[in-house]
């Protein structure tokens, strides 16, 4: 089963997206992240799930889609690093 992190919506209608999907996350307020929704939005392959509120990030998947989240990217990115658990630091050995 694919591992999901959970890209936006509200209480009661929330959105997931499977990891491996997920290319890029993206903040929506350079001129660059404008204008890749812009040309989604023309190719139909934009995706907005903020149910009506702020568009906070832009995410691009493997499959060129694009999705605008009311979640913002560094959110998206802790969830993202989350995933597989907190990272341990591995100690090397003395004899090494």
């Amino acid at each position: 089963m694919p591992r999901l992190i959970k890209i936006g919506g509200r209480k009661d209608n929330t959105n997931f997206l499977a990891v491996d999907k997920m290319v890029a996350i993206l903040s929506p307020d350079s001129a660059p992240a404008k204008r890749l929704k812009d040309q989604a939005r023309e190719a139909g392959r934009l995706m907005d799930v903020t149910h009506g509120g702020p568009t906070r990030s832009l995410i691009i998947t493997t499959a060129n889609q694009v999705f605008l989240s009311n979640v913002t990217a560094a959110t998206l990115a802790e969830r993202f690093q989350g995933v597989d658990g907190p990272s341990q630091a591995v100690e090397e050995p003395d004899y090494l």
